[in-house]
């Protein structure tokens, strides 16, 4: 039996990069998959691609009313949510002493607020024994310049596993993160304005980090899968790092 067979899961971000791959593979593995996100073309394009037990929601995680309205229609039509994936996350790198109130507010209320709305708005339907998955990143733990807001978001998430770990254990939901390191995903592409300097970010990276690569969006999918299934079923709390040994060093 496929690991999620019968399962529902929401999936936010889940029309490109690591959304994308974790919602195919989650439908590969038997669920109902809700991928919710900004940009209706590119949803729609996700759900004709995937093509089965997928249904596509436009709105922000930043806007509560677009989340409960996502959440209003998952339970009239399915009663319940058995996995949560929080994905959706905002970068513009720029250096402590470029930073901007825009960036600043974006980048939390993208990665911190609307990851903390999409997870309490979500909780009445999560079932009892559910899976929450934050996907965070390595740079909560390790000094990257440009990157202060964005770190700084990502430490909040690493943060909100612990606590929430602890708020939720009577109700046996398991809340566990990914840290990726570099994952060859549009979020690459937006921290430059040329491919050439795009190209240039992904061969530091690649240089950085020890199997000497990137990462597929279908790694972090493959880890997604485990913290979202019954093989992790004694994981709570963690922080599943999944870099190429990029932060070992």
């Amino acid at each position: 039996m496929s690991g999620l067979q019968g399962k529902v899961a929401v999936i936010t971000g889940g029309s490109s990069g690591i959304g994308l791959a974790t919602a195919q593979r989650f439908v590969r593995e038997g669920a109902f998959v809700y991928i919710f996100g900004r940009r209706k073309s590119e949803l729609d394009q996700t759900a004709a691609l995937i093509g089965q037990r997928v249904a596509a929601v436009q709105g922000d995680v930043q806007c509560i009313r677009d989340l409960d309205r996502l959440y209003a229609r998952i339970r009239e039509e399915k009663g319940g949510i058995d996995v949560l994936v929080a994905n959706s996350g905002f970068i513009d790198p720029q250096l402590l002493v470029d930073t901007t109130e825009e960036n600043f507010e974006k980048t939390f209320g993208t990665n911190v607020r609307g990851l903390l709305f999409t997870v309490q708005k979500a909780l009445p339907l999560i079932s009892d024994g559910g899976a929450i998955v934050l996907i965070s990143s390595i740079a909560a733990f390790k000094g990257i310049p440009k990157y202060t807001s964005y770190s700084a978001t990502k430490a909040a998430v690493r943060s909100f596993v612990r606590t929430w770990t602890a708020e939720l254990k009577d109700r046996g939901i398991r809340v566990n993160a990914i840290s990726p390191g570099a994952i060859d995903t549009p979020i690459i592409d937006a921290q430059s304005a040329t491919k050439e300097g795009a190209d240039a970010i992904r061969a530091s990276f690649k240089a950085a980090t020890p199997l000497s690569r990137v990462g597929r969006p279908e790694e972090i999918a493959a880890a997604a899968l485990f913290l979202a299934s019954d093989e992790s079923s004694y994981v709570a709390g963690a922080d599943l790092v999944v870099d190429g040994g990029l932060s070992a060093l």
